[in-house]
């Protein structure tokens, strides 16, 4: 086989060669000669020949064109598009392509279409073959050149990683959190139990633990945990992440909803990824989230440390010479997820977060405050100043309270005890002091002697000051210190029959007769036995 018949057939000449063809012609030499000094056809030099003629140039004058030039003189284009056919199908190529965005339309719809209107058109494979080239020049975008140290891409792998409770043996699925820098294409990667906005933060700071530095802006993807609203131009971060920004000082610049070419490094990490840490780890089992995440972070050494191709460095490498000098400084201080919400204050003076009660002064009573809290603290404001802080209390149902934030009803209240009592049964009268003072020498709960002597009190209040003095005195006769043994003598009117207990005998004695006095003890002892 001759060195001609072993090129490709209809494959332009470079033009190094033609400048040697046209110098050979312009010197007389045959078609013959030219073809053996150059070592190609004699219908190749033919066919420059015809095309010589047809340019109506000179010799000397495409001689000395640069090579770009003189290739343009004999290869004007593909004859295809000076096609009549092609002119009349650009002109409908926009239209088309609008059309294809529409339900139910296909292009063998729309060929169809075409082919009635323009029956001697274009078949059905050269149709898709000018409109797929369309399609690809609209699809055309712009190189990203990154800077060092300047953005952190963030994503979580489509794929869960699985662990294996030792106590049940379920299958635990966790979500892969993924980080890059795109200038070095230095990764991250852990598992987490969930995309929440607490585990998000977690594994974020994690991340930025490990670089042992914060780059100016974090690019994450869409999910709630990150952006709250989507929007093209000005989308709305969720608050917790914009705290965690401000923290470590950098901004957040979210991707645009469906583009995921704004984050185009992380999506291909998150492909290698598949193959370097999911595949190399399919056969292990683990058995906590720890365990699983060390085998991770091992893989994803070994990913650094993979030379690159057509690079002579690793991704570890060129984050270690170029990348991590320029990060800013971590924080001294660790970041503390902040809680938000709105309540109301409740008529107690408090207001609930997560099921604890936590006190207000009293005068913002019925109004919404402001509540920010972390795991350790409940900082609440109102008016934009804050009016109180509490230590952060799990106890479902409890009360944090301070004093001074309470109204003078509730403050004595909680000022109760045994010297409180005494000191405001004295202030009434001595026979309530003196029953009060045996109430509080019970082996009984504090409470319920509190609210037998506000029961007491309110007795005194409303009751004729003899006849209470007179029942006092029975109850601590009989060694009964209860409200509700006072309260039956009371209502029964028993106080008027204490004289006549203490009277002579009248009748004359015989054991046969019992007396008013047997009568008036025993309902005495009865309601000593009630109570």
């Amino acid at each position: 086989m001759t060195k001609s018949r072993s090129l490709m057939a209809g494959k332009p000449r470079p033009m190094s060669q033609i400048k040697q063809l046209l110098r050979l012609h312009s010197q007389g030499y045959s078609i013959k000669a030219i073809a053996r000094t150059l070592g190609i056809s004699k219908n190749t030099v033919k066919s420059y020949l015809s095309k010589l003629e047809s340019v109506n140039i000179e010799p000397q004058e495409l001689l000395q064109l640069e090579d770009p030039a003189l290739e343009n003189k004999f290869h004007a284009g593909n004859p295809a598009y000076k096609d009549p056919r092609y002119v009349h199908l650009k002109g409908k190529l926009d239209y088309f392509r609008g059309q294809l965005e529409k339900v139910g339309v296909t292009k063998k719809l729309l060929w169809e279409e075409y082919i009635q209107t323009f029956p001697q058109g274009y078949g059905y494979s050269q149709f898709c073959f000018h409109l797929h080239q369309q399609l690809v020049a609209a699809r055309s975008s712009s190189v990203l050149v990154f800077q060092p140290a300047d953005k952190l891409m963030v994503d979580f792998a489509g794929k869960p990683m699985h662990y294996i409770d030792k106590q049940t043996g379920e299958v635990i699925a966790c979500q892969v959190f993924v980080a890059c820098l795109p200038f070095s294409d230095y990764a991250f990667a852990m598992a987490v139990p969930s995309q929440r906005i607490g585990d998000f933060l977690y594994a974020l700071s994690c991340c930025l633990n490990e670089l042992g530095g914060v780059p100016k802006a974090l690019v994450p993807d869409n999910l709630k945990s990150a952006v709250i609203r989507a929007d093209r131009y000005e989308p709305q971060i969720n608050q917790s992440l914009d705290d965690f920004a401000n923290h470590y000082n950098m901004s957040v610049v979210p991707a645009r909803a469906g583009k995921p070419k704004d984050k185009s490094k992380v999506e291909n990490q998150v492909k290698l990824l598949y193959t370097r840490v999911y595949a190399k780890l399919r056969n292990r089992q683990f058995f906590d989230i720890t365990s699983l995440n060390e085998a991770i972070k091992e893989k994803i050494n070994e990913h650094n440390q993979t030379r690159m191709q057509r690079k002579d460095y690793c991704r570890q490498e060129r984050f270690l010479a170029v990348e991590k000098p320029l990060l800013l400084p971590l924080p001294e201080q660790h970041f503390e997820l902040k809680y938000y919400c709105e309540p109301k204050v409740a008529h107690s003076g408090h207001v609930c977060i997560m099921k604890h009660f936590y006190s207000v002064p009293y005068a913002l009573t019925g109004i919404r405050v402001k509540v920010v809290y972390t795991r350790n603290m409940v900082n609440i404001y109102a008016h934009g100043k804050m009016v109180a802080v509490h230590i952060r209390s799990y106890l479902k149902g409890g009360y944090s309270s301070v004093k001074e934030h309470l109204s003078s009803q509730n403050q004595a209240y909680l000022d109760r005890s045994p010297n409180y009592y005494l000191q405001k049964a004295r202030s009434k009268s001595e026979d309530l002091y003196l029953l009060v003072e045996q109430i509080f020498q019970q082996d009984r709960y504090p409470e319920q002697l509190y609210r037998s002597c506000d029961g007491l009190f309110r007795l005194h209040r409303d009751s004729n000051p003899d006849k209470f003095a007179k029942a006092c005195q029975i109850a601590i006769d009989n060694g009964i210190y209860s409200y509700r043994f006072i309260q039956k003598i009371l209502e029964n009117n028993m106080t008027d029959h204490q004289d006549e207990i203490t009277q002579p005998q009248t009748l004359p004695a015989h054991h046969n007769i019992r007396g008013k006095d047997y009568y008036i003890q025993s309902t005495i002892n009865f309601l000593q036995n009630e109570n």
